[in-house]
Parts: C-alpha cells; structure tokens; sequence
C-alpha cells in the first residue's frame, strides 16, 4: 500500500488533523498521527491506489 509521510518537529502542527482523519477512514484508508512532547509530529496516510 503507497504511503506519505510527512514529519514535522516545531511546536503544535497537529491541529484540526480530526477531520481529515475521519475523512481518510470514511474511505477506508488509514491516517496515522503521532505526537510527542519535544519530539514534534509525525503523519502518515496510507491511501488505496486507483486502477
């Protein structure tokens, strides 16, 4: 399965990642989101691929 991954260690940057999560399941797909205290955010999709 494709994945994106996207990594980002300022301060904040995992707001408002509900809706979209809720939207990759809605397709059943799957959102991951990561936060860790000092350790920034970390993202990852992983999207079904079209034929």
């Amino acid at each position: 399965m494709p994945a994106v991954e996207v990594r980002y260690d300022g301060v904040g940057g995992a707001e408002g990642l509900t809706s979209l999560r809720d939207r990759v399941d809605a397709r059943g797909e799957r959102l991951l989101v990561e936060r860790r205290a000092g350790a920034g955010t970390r993202v990852r999709a992983e999207l079904l691929c079209g034929s």
